[in-house]
């Protein structure tokens, strides 16, 4: 990592002279604008570091920074990885409240909504507008909801860790069957 990256912080930040929030520095490390969403990272993707790293104590984010380079550029090909990464974040929540039947709804929903994508041809203008439409609504907050399980975990700081470790192997393709990441476990 440079030496000239702005200290890490919670939430975002005005100048790279208050400090940066994890995304923020990866949009540094690609030459980007100082944003929380660079152009180079998956939106869902880039939504679940900002949320990882306003929730995890100050050791826990300290240790994430080195993902700002891999974060940078992480933008995989696809509709699917969207509801795919969401259900990651969902069963990784179903790990710390296997009885609850949202989550297991939600699994279900993230499951049904990447094969509908994974299945119809390259998106259109109405394609794009579904799936931002998605984001935006239910996609979101089924992250959001996963993200607060997690947090509440007697081990949050290694969960969300953990959690987007995977979420960035698999978007870069790292992982062992990062297409086939499943939305249910």
């Amino acid at each position: 990592m440079p030496d000239a990256l702005p200290l890490p912080g919670r939430f975002a930040h005005l100048h790279p002279d208050d400090g940066a929030c994890l995304m923020e520095a990866a949009a540094l490390l690609a030459g980007d604008r100082f944003t929380d969403s660079p152009a180079g990272t998956h939106p869902v993707l880039a939504a679940l570091a900002r949320a990882v790293d306003d929730s995890v104590g100050d050791e826990a984010r300290l240790a994430l920074w080195p993902l700002a380079a891999e974060l940078a550029d992480a933008r995989p090909p696809g509709r699917a990885h969207g509801p795919l990464l969401v259900g990651m974040a969902v069963d990784a929540a179903r790990r710390v409240r296997p009885s609850s039947r949202a989550l297991a709804r939600q699994g279900r929903a993230c499951r049904r909504r990447a094969e509908r994508v994974a299945r119809s041809p390259a998106a259109g203008p109405a394609g794009r507008v579904a799936d931002l439409l998605w984001w935006r609504g239910p996609g979101s907050r089924r992250l959001e909801h996963a993200v607060r399980v997690l947090s509440a975990a007697p081990d949050a700081d290694r969960r969300l860790s953990g959690l987007l470790r995977q979420a960035v192997a698999a978007a870069r393709g790292e992982a062992s069957g990062a297409a086939e990441v499943r939305c249910n476990r």
